[in-house]
């Protein structure tokens, strides 16, 4: 009787720590497929859109080489057919305007700061004699009026540049920002327009008076 427990107990004892054994379940994806829903719409403008802007935002003309480099990427990759030489062109013309105003800007500022500077330091020796003497080369102007005009000219004239500078610094941002929106607008061969003759009411007051007019009609 004891030889036939002792096979049963052990038969019992390994059933037991059989199902105490954790229960390995097989890993679950995190990506599930979903059969109804489609390829996600990607707006390529607008991503293109915000590199530029934050590019010219870094610096000026930087959005402009981004839609440049655009330019050759899609050359290459062949979704642009030939070379676009005056594309290309057009971009980096417009480059070489936001330099070259920014430059001319910039030295207009410094002129015009320079000048505004001389002729405070003159009159503010002429208030003080005690002040050591600039040395400005407008002692031969013994009207002090006229000097604080022009000192006030030179200071009006280095602000507008000033201003000048921060509106190109903002024109060269949305530039970058409206041309790389653009480069991926696309208006396919279903747009269409019809102008049709039409009646519209040319008086608002007495009534219905009608007119002879033209109406627009877009097809997109």
């Amino acid at each position: 009787m004891r030889s036939l427990l002792i096979p049963i107990f052990c038969l019992l004892t390994f059933a037991t720590a059989k199902a105490q054994d954790p229960v390995k379940k097989p890993p679950v994806s995190d990506s599930k497929l979903d059969t109804l829903d489609g390829p996600k719409y990607i707006n390529k403008g607008k991503i293109a859109g915000r590199k530029a802007f934050h590019r010219s935002l870094m610096f000026p003309g930087l959005g402009q080489i981004y839609n440049y480099q655009l330019e050759v990427a899609d050359i290459k990759s062949g979704e642009q057919s030939g070379k676009r030489v005056g594309q290309k062109i057009y971009i980096l013309g417009k480059l070489a305007a936001i330099y070259a105003g920014g430059t001319i800007l910039v030295i207009s500022y410094g002129d015009n700061r320079a000048e505004y500077k001389r002729f405070l330091a003159e009159l503010q020796y002429r208030a003080d004699p005690t002040l050591p003497n600039p040395n400005t080369g407008l002692a031969g102007y013994t009207n002090v009026d006229q000097l604080t005009i022009a000192k006030n000219i030179y200071k009006r004239n280095s602000q507008v540049v000033l201003i000048s500078l921060v509106g190109l610094y903002g024109v060269a941002a949305l530039d970058a920002y409206v041309a790389a929106r653009l480069k991926y607008f696309n208006v396919d061969e279903s747009l269409a327009f019809k102008i049709s003759p039409s009646i519209i009411n040319s008086s608002t007051m007495y009534g219905f008076v009608p007119a002879p007019a033209l109406k627009l009609t877009l097809k997109l």
